[in-house]
């Protein structure tokens, strides 16, 4: 499987702080996200960013948490998936 390298760009005025959660080493958030590198949207975008949303929701049928922002591919290592409108100007040290 190849690399591929993404931005990723939210808006924490939109994090449903009830979904943070203690761990060891820190406070985390579960985030989810659908990429498609062929497609990108009419800024760029080639995804979305959302809160995950647990396999109890799902089954209640629970309204998915809202989208948080968006994401873009940058890199695709070999340059076989790298989106025309982000050329790769220098090497990512994978």
């Amino acid at each position: 499987m190849s690399k591929i390298g993404i931005t990723i760009s939210i808006d924490v005025t939109k994090i449903d702080k009830a979904r943070l959660y203690k761990g060891e080493k820190g406070t985390y958030m579960n985030l989810t996200t659908f990429i498609d590198p062929a497609n990108e949207d009419q800024y760029g975008n080639h995804g979305f960013i959302a809160q995950s949303q647990t396999k109890e929701e799902r089954e209640a049928g629970e309204e998915r948490p809202p989208i948080l922002g968006n994401c873009k591919v940058i890199y695709t290592e070999g340059g076989s998936a790298a989106p025309a409108a982000a050329p790769i100007t220098e090497d990512i040290p994978f």
